[in-house]
């Protein structure tokens, strides 16, 4: 089991989606219908296994490059996901938080998830927090321009400051991410937060990516002495 050494946050890259339908002959969209099931496993894996903090990254500001047909698929998908899970969110007291330039997303879709986070916004056993439209450097952009836009002089900005700016400052940085499928990259995700983070690749498809897996990457990565650029 898990040792009992406080991970508060966990963020993974769902990756895996297309690849795991194509090797069943599915349609791509079936790949992200099964992903989303394990959204679900995921969430109730987390609160199970005390994590504080789940961040998912659902949707990139470059999935706006895959087709209409994809992107509308996506969309309809993510309602469906809010609409089927809030009451549940609910019930397990979890809070839904977004990360991201929601406001570019169709009126519908932007609707059910500020209706969800306002539904969802005082419960405190859990935070689900879901990148949606989101990328590491839009983020950093858009904090440079709050910075600028509250007139703070450029010898008064610190690290510290930058961080207050982010799209949610209230969301601690990652103890761990997890990235399935096996890609060696960050792909544009928290790239100001992932700063000291143990990073956890795995070959699983996120399909697949069942509590066994997500014992095993805790475990891995709670053996890892994090020194924050400190000496041994």
């Amino acid at each position: 089991m898990v040792k009992n050494k406080k991970i508060k946050h966990v963020a993974i890259i769902m990756d895996g989606n297309g690849r795991w339908a194509k090797q069943r002959n599915l349609e791509h969209l079936e790949g992200h219908r099964k992903g989303a099931e394990a959204v679900r496993e995921a969430i109730k894996n987390s609160q199970e296994l005390g994590i504080e903090y789940l961040t998912l990254y659902a949707f990139s500001t470059e999935n706006w490059k895959r087709s209409q047909e994809e992107i509308d698929g996506l969309m309809s998908l993510l309602e469906e996901f809010i609409d089927s899970n809030v009451q549940t969110l609910n019930e397990k007291n979890i809070r839904l938080k977004t990360i991201g330039r929601i406001e570019e997303f169709r009126d519908s879709t932007y609707n059910k998830i500020v209706e969800a986070t306002e539904k969802t916004k005082n419960n405190s056993d859990g935070t689900l927090v879901l990148a949606l439209n989101y990328g590491g450097r839009a983020e950093i952009v858009d904090t440079v321009k709050k910075i600028i836009n509250k007139g703070i002089k450029a010898e008064s900005i610190t690290e510290e400051l930058f961080a207050d700016n982010l799209y949610d400052p209230t969301i601690p940085e990652p103890d761990i991410m997890i990235r399935t499928s096996g890609e060696f990259r960050l792909s544009n995700f928290l790239l100001w937060e992932l700063s000291y983070s143990e990073i956890y690749i795995t070959d699983v498809l996120w399909p697949d990516f069942n509590k066994a897996e997500f014992i095993k990457a805790i475990e891995i990565c709670t053996n890892r002495e994090r020194r924050f650029g400190g000496r041994e």
